[in-house]
């Protein structure tokens, strides 16, 4: 019952701060009740498939899954800018996380083998939704972020070539995330790499919207 508390408990902040995060970056109004029920949906489907039907990828799978269809069916984000955003804020989360990861290994925190493990990814989780909110908090009181998302669904947008490479930089998201999982499981040695290439998508994927809500910007003024 314990292990079903604290794995539903992290779970579920960890899930909220991939919200909170994504929704600062695109100037989004919160939906605190929302994002909690969102949030625990998602963390009992995770606890049920990893603990068990021992599933870790197909939970992997599944988390993304729900996180587009909760950003486009109960937010109510327009279909094409869900993608998008979900493939943004699992890169963003996978940069944050495996940065913290690499930081808990190198200072001694974080041992798979170890028979403190459990508690290891726990404080991982910790740490990188700490991380995840105060990076969103700070773009909310800095009034960063991008306002070319609409907050409704059933506005016209029109697809142009920059639209185009924000979806394609999205669509491989999910993959990545797979590849942090075996990395992690089985090929230790190279999860150096893992920052390294979420960094250079994350580059690419905020400079195209940077671009593209100043072009926005520009239309409107």
């Amino acid at each position: 019952m314990l292990d079903f508390v604290l794995y539903m408990v992290f779970s579920i902040l960890e899930t909220y701060a991939m919200f909170y995060l994504a929704f600062k970056v695109f100037k989004i109004d919160l939906y605190p009740i929302e994002m909690v029920f969102a949030s625990t949906l998602m963390a009992f489907v995770s606890f049920v498939l990893r603990n068990d039907y021992k599933m870790i990828l197909t939970d992997v799978f599944f988390q993304y899954l729900l996180t587009f269809c909760f950003i486009w069916l109960l937010f109510r984000i327009h279909i094409f800018y869900a993608v998008s955003m979900t493939g943004l804020t699992y890169l963003a989360y996978m940069f944050i996380q495996s940065s913290c990861y690499l930081f808990m290994k190198l200072i001694g925190l974080y041992h798979l083998g170890s028979p403190y493990a459990t508690i290891g990814v726990y404080i991982l989780q910790l740490i990188s939704a700490l991380t995840a909110m105060a990076i969103g908090l700070y773009i909310g009181k800095k009034k960063k972020g991008f306002d070319f998302v609409p907050d409704k669904q059933n506005v016209k947008i029109k697809i142009e070539l920059r639209e185009i490479k924000i979806f394609i930089l999205s669509a491989p998201s999910l993959i990545f995330v797979i590849l942090l999982v075996i990395l992690t499981e089985k090929y230790s040695q190279y999860f150096f790499l893992m920052p390294m290439i979420y960094a250079v998508l994350l580059y690419a994927y905020l400079y195209l919207s940077y671009k593209k809500d100043r072009t926005h910007n520009e239309f409107i003024s």
